[in-house]
């Protein structure tokens, strides 16, 4: 047996999708608002969707100087999206009923009381882990 045995992939535990109510804009025919699923994206699609919304500017008086600056709103847009289960937001039907035709302009439009998007966005970087400190991840784990 490894030495390293249980950090072998097979040993790594799945981490559960989740449901989340994100507006009472949308319900069922009793009036229920509609749940949506959740699942936890990899650390890998983090880092691809931050890429997508960093971009360089030039620094004020030098030349040929540039820095990263991160677009947080397409960040957190793209976050949410990529998070997103069900309902499928990249389903042609949906996106045409809300005229728009990109994942993230759709979330936008289905959820758009702003307190409720924050709302969103909070619950997706908690959901993400991106709201817990590592020692609370430790405590989580023990328990």
């Amino acid at each position: 047996m490894s030495k390293f045995a249980r950090f072998m992939k097979e040993n790594k535990k799945v981490r559960e999708n989740e449901k989340y109510i994100p507006t009472l804009g949308l319900t069922d025919e009793k009036g229920n608002p509609l749940e949506f699923e959740f699942k936890h994206i990899t650390s890998r699609e983090d880092e691809e969707i931050r890429e997508e919304c960093t971009y360089e500017i030039p620094v004020k008086g030098k030349p040929g100087l540039y820095r990263e600056k991160t677009n947080v709103s397409k960040y957190m847009a793209k976050i949410i999206a990529a998070s997103i289960v069900y309902p499928d937001l990249y389903d042609a039907d949906l996106q045409d009923s809300y005229g728009v035709k990109t994942p993230e302009d759709l979330i936008l439009e289905m959820i758009d009381d702003p307190g409720e998007y924050n709302a969103l966005g909070e619950f997706v970087q908690k959901f993400q882990g991106f709201n817990k400190s590592f020692s609370e991840k430790v405590e989580e784990a023990k328990n």
